[in-house]
């Protein structure tokens, strides 16, 4: 696992941004995997910004959100269909019928899931996958006790994420106790994971992440298990790390073995 230390969340948009900039580079009818919540906003920002300056096109692009409320239609403020189209989707050339989000109000959710799995297998699967990660540790909504080699799939939301995002509902909207989730066996088979985290809150997360076992209690811990993650983070997300100079030692050095070889 790469750990970036970096000071701001500003700057961690940017460093995120590079990576799915140079992806499309690379390949430009790339596969990318979501993300919804507060944290990648900056990032979407960063992205549509580069896609009205530099011309950064997504014409070619195929995405699948991680998840979707169980029970709410893509219209719905609060669905993360609603939040793709807001933050990013609707700012960029992406193609409409190229951006999958799993369906919230299926009449039948268990064959969706399936039906699901199905899209991202037929895709060619994931290139870059972008995720946050919750206080409890979770991904996507891969709550504590997951099984970690689990696929898409309806899962029960804990109460403390269902606390943790009470702020997005109105007094008078009833907010949903269920969701459709890509599993952690499928986020496992992702290319490339980017995930960004920052502010004080996510730190005790962080540091189970990358120095704890791997347990299902921190779903995200079952990244030190995959060939190629990066963690992007600000100074405060890093706050609990025991060592966090030797990762910033690591990245200097890898940035600067980078600037020797010309790819940078």
């Amino acid at each position: 696992m790469k750990v970036v230390i970096l000071e701001d969340a500003n700057e961690v948009a940017r460093y995120g941004a590079d990576i799915f900039e140079r992806q499309l580079a690379h390949k430009a009818d790339s596969v990318f995997g979501l993300a919804t919540g507060s944290t990648p906003v900056a990032l979407y920002r960063e992205l549509i910004e580069r896609h009205q300056r530099e011309s950064l096109s997504f014409a070619g692009v195929t995405t699948f959100n991680l998840d979707e409320y169980l029970g709410l239609p893509p219209e719905h403020p609060q669905s993360y269909r609603y939040f793709m189209q807001q933050h990013l989707f609707d700012h960029i050339d992406i193609r409409p019928e190229s951006t999958f989000v799993p369906s919230g109000d299926a009449d039948h959710p268990i064959e969706a899931c399936d039906e699901y799995e199905a899209r991202i297998r037929n895709a060619g699967g994931i290139d870059v996958q972008l995720l946050g990660i919750g206080r409890n540790g979770h991904i996507g909504f891969n709550e504590p006790t997951s099984c970690l080699t689990s696929r898409t799939r309806i899962k029960t939301l804990t109460r403390e994420t269902i606390d943790d995002n009470a702020r997005f509902f109105g007094p008078d909207e009833e907010q949903p106790h269920l969701s459709i989730t890509m599993g952690i066996g499928t986020i496992m088979e992702s290319r490339l994971v980017v995930l960004l985290a920052t502010g004080a809150s996510k730190a005790q997360a962080v540091k189970a992440m990358v120095e704890g076992p791997v347990s299902a209690w921190c779903p995200a811990s079952i990244l030190q298990m995959h060939p190629s993650t990066v963690l992007i983070v600000d100074e405060a997300a890093a706050g609990g790390l025991s060592n966090p100079e030797f990762f910033k030692h690591i990245e200097r050095e890898n940035q600067a073995l980078l600037t020797r070889l010309g790819m940078v």
